[in-house]
């Protein structure tokens, strides 16, 4: 069984702010279910991060610990960021994406991999708890860049 699951929200903010965060491995862990810790472990021949960059991260997911490198596939700020597995205990690709809405940012992320093993009895679990953390990940990122408005606003008072 192979998992694709995409989830959407809508986050009241211009795409360039989201995209900015959420494009930045720097802020992993601080809206990613799970991570840990996220490190530019190869940087873009150009250096930096960009397209062929590869980020490490250490996560938990199904109470174990999982750690996995993504290599940067597509990288066109701000509207794309498209990143495949190419060391993680099963394949993965994860496409976060931000499109201009009425209301701000369309963000959505879209998970495609398979469970290899005994992980591919549980596919139909797994596929729901991606899900369930894909969704929570975008409410986390729409409450830390809320967060991270409210002293600019505080400043202009």
């Amino acid at each position: 069984m192979t998992i694709d699951v995409t989830v959407r929200r809508e986050i009241p903010l211009p795409p360039e702010r989201v995209a900015e965060y959420a494009m930045d491995w720097r802020h992993d862990a601080e809206w990613t279910q799970g991570i840990r810790t996220a490190e530019l472990t190869r940087p873009t021949d150009g250096g930096g991060f960009g397209t062929g960059a590869e980020v490490t991260r250490t996560a938990r997911f199904l109470g174990r610990r999982i750690d996995y490198v993504l290599r940067v596939a597509a990288y066109e700020p701000p509207k794309l960021l498209d990143m495949i597995s190419v060391a993680a205990p099963m394949p993965m690709h994860v496409t976060y994406s931000f499109e201009t809405h009425p209301r701000g940012t369309l963000a959505a992320i879209r998970v495609r991999g398979g469970p290899g093993g005994l992980l591919r009895l549980a596919g139909p679990l797994l596929a729901r708890q991606v899900r369930s953390s894909l969704t929570k990940d975008l409410r986390d990122l729409e409450r830390r860049l809320l967060e991270r408005r409210l002293p600019e606003r505080r400043g202009d008072l």
